[in-house]
Order: C-alpha cells, then sequence, then structure tokens
C-alpha cells in the first residue's frame, strides 16, 4: 500500500470515528433547552412603557436649583445672557424629560407590573401593546421600598402571563427576560438563575434574584420567565461600570411584587412588618468573640425606643438566629422575613445571649418611614461622632452587670476610617473613660468628645472581653 492509500485510509477512519461520536453530540444538543414556545407563548403579554416628566426652570428661565443673583450684578449679567429665553428666545421655562422601560399585563381588563423607578415622577405614562396600540395608564399605587408599581390601561381581553412561584427557582435552572432595552421591542435575553436571597445596598426588604441574563436600560419592569412559561420575577437592576449589562442582573421575586400588587389594589399603599432594631454581620472575629462555632445570625448593635423588639426584651449585643421558624443565617437576610410578617402577629425569635439561647416572643408592629427610623436611632441612648468616626449606644443592664460596671461605659457599635480607628477602638469595644474622664452614657459620650483637644493624644479606657487596657488617642490638629 503506497502512501496515497494510507492517507485515503487515515480519512476514512477518521469520518468513521467521527459519525460514531455524532448520536451524542446529537444527543446533548437535544437537551439544551429550546425557548421559542416560551416566548411564543408569552411575549404578547409584554409591554412597552414610555414616561414624560415635566421640568421646570427657575426666575427669567434660569434652571431649576440655580441660585437668584441680585439683579443689576455682573453674575446676573452674565447668566441671563445664557438662560433668560424672552431675551434669546432659545430655552424654554419647561421641557419634555423621556424615560424608558417594560412591564406585563396580569390580567385581561388591564392591571400591569412595572417598577417604581420606571414611572417616579411621571405627568404621563403611555404603554404600548405587542398590537402596536398606544394607552394613557393610571398608576393605582407605587412601592420604592419594593421598586413595584401597578399600573392601569383602559382596554378588554388582553393578553396575559401566568405566574409562578419563585420560591420554587433553584440555582442553576434556565430562565430568560422579554423586555425593551434601549427602546428594541420584545428582545429576548437569556441565561440561568446564578443566586438567590441577594441583598444589595438600600435594598433591605427584597430578596432578589440574581441571573446572569443580559438586562440594559428600558428591560426594568419586565417579566423573568422559568422555562415552563411563568414568571417568576420583575428585573430590576444591574450591576455595571459602564452601564450596560456586564453578567450581573437582579429579579424582584413574583412572590412579593404579587403580595404588593394585592396591598397596593386593597388598600392603596404597602404595610411591613417592623421589628425595631440595627443589625449587622457577625464577622468572624466577633462570632469568636461570643463564643459561637461560625459566623451566623444577625447582632442586634441598637433597639429602638418604643420599638416591638424593646417590648419584647431585646438587648444590644443579642445575636439573632431563628425568626418566626427560619434559620437566620445572615443579617441581610432577616429584614425581609420580618418585612412580610403581618402587623400584630406575634412571632418566637431565637437570640443568643451570653452564650445561651434564648426564645422571645415580639409583637410585630408596622414599619415607620425612613425618617421615622431614622429619628427614633438618633435619640438619646445613641450616638454619632462625627470628630472621632465612630458610633456608640448605651449599655443594657444585663451588660453592666456582666461587666462590673454599675454607671459608666458605652459600647462601640461601629468604628469607620479615622481618629478612633487609629487608636486601636474597635466594634464591640466599651468606652469607660477618656482624658480621665468616666463616661456615663452615650449622651455624655458625645459631650466629652467634642470637647477634646486637637493635635495632643488623650488617654481612653476599653473593656473588652479579655479585660481592661488604655489606647492612646490624637485628634488632627485643626
Amino acid at each position: 500500500m503506497n502512501v496515497r492509500m494510507k492517507s485515503v485510509t487515515v480519512i476514512y477512519a477518521f469520518f468513521f470515528v467521527v459519525a460514531g461520536l455524532l448520536p451524542g453530540v446529537s444527543s446533548a444538543a437535544a437537551q439544551l433547552p429550546d425557548f421559542v414556545p416560551v416566548v411564543e407563548a408569552s411575549s404578547a403579554a409584554v409591554v412597552n412603557i414610555s414616561t414624560t416628566q415635566k421640568i421646570k426652570h427657575g426666575r427669567r428661565g434660569f434652571p431649576h436649583g440655580m441660585p437668584d443673583f441680585p439683579e443689576g450684578t455682573p453674575f446676573d449679567e452674565f447668566f441671563r445672557r445664557f438662560f433668560d429665553e424672552e431675551r434669546r428666545g432659545e430655552m424654554p421655562r419647561e421641557y419634555d424629560a423621556h424615560s424608558l422601560g417594560s412591564g406585563f399585563i396580569i390580567s385581561r381588563d388591564g392591571y400591569i407590573l412595572t417598577n417604581h423607578h420606571v414611572i417616579r415622577d411621571a405627568d404621563e405614562i403611555i404603554v404600548r401593546l405587542s398590537d402596536r396600540r398606544e394607552l394613557e395608564a393610571e398608576v393605582i399605587g407605587s412601592d420604592q421600598r419594593s421598586d413595584v408599581a401597578l399600573l392601569k390601561v383602559e382596554a378588554d381581553d388582553l393578553p396575559v402571563v401566568k405566574i409562578g412561584d419563585s420560591n420554587k427557582l433553584k440555582v442553576g435552572e434556565w430562565v430568560l427576560a422579554i423586555g425593551s432595552p434601549f427602546d428594541f421591542d420584545h428582545t429576548v435575553t437569556a441565561g440561568i438563575i446564578s443566586a438567590v436571597g441577594r441583598s444589595l445596598p438600600n435594598e433591605n426588604y427584597v430578596p432578589f434574584i440574581q441571573t446572569d441574563v443580559a438586562i440594559n436600560p428600558g428591560n426594568s419592569g419586565g417579566p423573568l420567565f422559568n422555562m415552563d412559561g411563568e414568571v417568576v420575577g420583575v428585573n430590576a437592576q444591574i450591576y455595571s461600570r459602564t452601564g450596560g449589562f456586564m453578567g450581573l442582573s437582579f429579579t424582584i421575586p413574583i412572590d412579593l411584587a404579587m403580595d404588593v400588587v394585592k396591598q397596593l389594589k386593597d388598600v392603596g399603599h404597602v404595610t411591613r412588618g417592623w421589628l425595631g432594631v440595627l443589625i449587622q454581620d457577625v464577622t468572624r472575629e466577633l462570632a469568636e468573640s461570643f463564643d459561637m462555632d461560625k459566623p451566623v445570625g444577625a447582632l442586634v448593635s441598637q433597639v429602638l425606643p418604643d420599638s416591638p423588639a424593646q417590648a419584647a426584651g431585646f438587648e444590644v449585643g443579642d445575636i439573632i438566629i431563628e425568626f418566626n421558624g427560619k434559620k437566620v443565617q445572615t443579617s441581610a437576610a432577616l429584614p425581609p422575613m420580618v418585612g412580610v410578617t403581618p402587623v400584630d402577629e406575634e412571632v418566637p425569635v431565637k437570640v443568643m445571649r451570653n452564650g445561651k439561647i434564648k426564645t422571645l416572643k415580639v409583637t410585630i408592629g408596622e414599619l415607620p418611614s425612613d425618617e421615622e427610623i431614622q429619628a427614633s436611632a438618633a435619640e438619646p441612648g445613641s450616638a454619632d461622632d462625627t470628630r472621632l468616626n465612630l458610633d456608640v449606644t448605651d449599655l443594657s443592664d444585663e451588660q453592666r452587670k456582666e461587666l462590673g460596671l454599675k454607671d459608666k461605659g458605652v459600647l462601640v457599635t461601629e468604628v469607620k476610617s479615622g481618629p478612633a480607628y487609629d487608636a486601636g477602638i474597635r466594634q464591640g469595644d466599651v468606652i469607660v473613660m477618656i482624658n480621665n474622664q468616666n463616661i456615663k452614657d452615650a449622651k455624655h459620650f458625645r459631650e466629652v468628645s467634642q470637647g477634646l483637644p486637637s493635635g495632643k493624644p488623650v488617654a481612653v479606657l476599653v473593656q473588652r472581653r479579655d479585660g481592661p487596657v488604655f489606647l492612646a488617642l490624637r485628634l488632627p490638629s485643626e
């Protein structure tokens, strides 16, 4: 057999091997998801939402927020040259700002679900349906904390989505989104569930679904579907350093969104459960200091006055490890649990206190406004010191007894970068004395710290689990 015949034989053998593998390849390809049925069955119920907001200018056409300079001054004359439409006829006193988003129809008579931020401050909302009709929408209700809004258009026999169960979602399963990114109607993108129960900064009451589905500006308010064609979430946010999709998308669970919808339809606003504590994560170091095997739970750094937690006997330093029968793995897991609990319902809460597990019974209250919570947190009993850049709170009677501090000392709840941190003061320390003055409470601490000298070291006595220690604190020269 010559060389040419050998080459031909090798080539034939190669093709036979490949042919033998093809059935396996085809089998693997057959297992990939088919999104076509979901899209065909559901896309007609997805809508495009465009909003218009009237933006007003200040005096003589100056942009809103620009200060009014005294008439006749050089600054007044300078800005009038550019912003006075009466003289130039170029800038109107009012103009329209437009924004885009998505939504989906949840009832045949025209109820539509979207994001709060899509329709916030809008003077006009236009919904474009899949059949190209454009209808003006009315806001039935909107909830900023969950970023959910409910709209209504006047129409009948509309296509609707199927509502699923977001509690059944599992990490790794396929999902797809339909929306209007950059105003491209009915754009379909797909991916998998990356994580569930994600907590985002300033979004304490939403356990977000994280996906790698491509979401971009204009997708907000659109639906996230599972492979059964059911809506499992409302697309809300992306993590991005560029303004576009970078592989991290966050979706509001549909169970939470539909609960908000029910309240908005029934009473026009949303009520949430409230415990009345400020909490933080248990770090590895804190877990060790509390004699815990691993860092779990939500550490109570402050009990707000006149709150359900205060009435139930919660104390600063308690670690909440279980709420109403559910394990609390991190501090971020607690607010959504409390938020969905009906107001006035009594629930058991397990806390770890002084190394022992204690069960408290608490009657859940109604969540106040953010302003009311901030005002309550700032009342006597706690203090935030901008000179030292740390926060402290009063000790409970039980903590004073345990530490042997009858009438002095404050608990450090947070230390930020600054003089206190440089001195070695850490979260969990008890400040007993500053500059030879015994610290009685948080109010007294604030008074003493404001009078400390600059550019000169002062002695600070702190109490730790392993005993008292003096630290040298130096405020920068002013």
